[in-house]
């Protein structure tokens, strides 16, 4: 089922993609856009959905996002968002992740959005995947992501997991580092950088 599905990058070629698919979904959690992670942030005070719809653009256009588009035909379907800590310097339950005083990471992966039709056919797992492969071709390095634990865990009824759940990153290797809420884990691996034809010569 996942081989129908193509990725792009987000840019300013395919934000009318991205921005039909977020006003498709009310704007993804009432209005914010996609700025959760984003040094702006949500919530503040006046912060409304144009506010928020005007700063992604902004982003886009000096190419400070990095986002995994992914694509059924010619509809826009989710996304996978990435970046450097500088670029995605907000995350849930920072003051407790910061207390560890561990290393930054190189890249972060911030938040997953499917649309609602079109959730569970993997659509996710191929937005992490070509995430990753981008973060390969910039040079790699550590990757941390911050799922939440499904196992042992009451089901969630009509949650969404903006985070993604934490079976989609060991997929790929990730291992949980630490705890930082009751449910949440930093979790890291390691890319290493892409090879080129010439590296062996």
């Amino acid at each position: 089922m996942e081989d129908r599905f193509t990725t792009r990058l987000l840019d300013a070629r395919t934000w009318p993609d991205f921005a039909a698919l977020v006003e498709a979904s009310n704007g993804v959690w009432g209005g914010c856009w996609c700025m959760g992670f984003h040094p702006e942030g949500v919530g503040r005070p006046g912060q409304t959905a144009e506010v928020n719809r005007a700063a992604k653009q902004a982003h886009v256009q000096a190419g400070t996002v990095h986002q995994i588009l992914v694509y059924d035909g010619a509809d826009c379907v989710g996304w996978c968002q990435f970046g450097s800590p500088a670029e995605l310097p907000n995350i849930q339950n920072l003051r407790t992740y910061e207390a560890a005083g561990a290393p930054a990471p190189t890249w972060r992966i911030g938040c997953i959005f499917t649309a609602s039709k079109r959730r569970e056919q993997g659509v996710a797992r191929v937005a992490v995947a070509a995430a990753l492969e981008e973060i390969r071709k910039a040079g790699g390095g550590v990757v941390e992501a911050y799922p939440e634990q499904l196992t042992d865990r009451k089901p969630q009824r009509g949650a969404y997991l903006h985070t993604g759940p934490e079976e989609l990153y060991t997929q790929f290797g990730f291992v949980r580092d630490r705890r930082i809420a009751k449910w949440r884990w930093v979790m890291r691996a390691e890319i290493g950088a892409e090879e080129r034809p010439d590296e062996h010569l």
